[in-house]
């Protein structure tokens, strides 16, 4: 990931939350543990490589875990650690500014 420029702490969020995917993966890990095959399937319109490089950098950053489960084929499952559950409070924000957003397209559109 490339490092802040400015200092400033939004920066720093964004580097880290940034992009399409990031902070819809956090969203579906605040519900439990996901397989990487269940994200995908949760998450169609994702590429497997993209869901692999932005797992890796949620997981570089300390918001996401990884384990290996046992078995054959062996899977892979994450979570969100400690400070990656804090985020709760901002997807929560997130989701409600993005109804009103539908709202307003709608009736923008109607």
């Amino acid at each position: 990931m490339k490092e802040s420029i400015s200092g400033c702490p939004l920066e720093e969020a964004m580097r880290v939350l940034g992009g399409r995917w990031r902070i819809v993966l956090v969203y579906y890990l605040l519900d439990g543990p996901m397989r990487f095959s269940d994200l995908r399937r949760a998450m169609p319109n994702i590429s497997q490589r993209m869901l692999t490089l932005d797992l890796r950098a949620l997981e570089e950053v300390g918001l996401v875990q990884r384990r290996l489960l046992p078995g054959i084929p062996p899977g892979m499952e994450y979570s969100l650690t400690g400070e990656g559950q804090r985020l709760r409070s901002l997807v929560d924000l997130l989701g409600e500014v993005g109804e009103r957003l539908e709202r307003a397209r709608l009736r923008d559109a109607a």
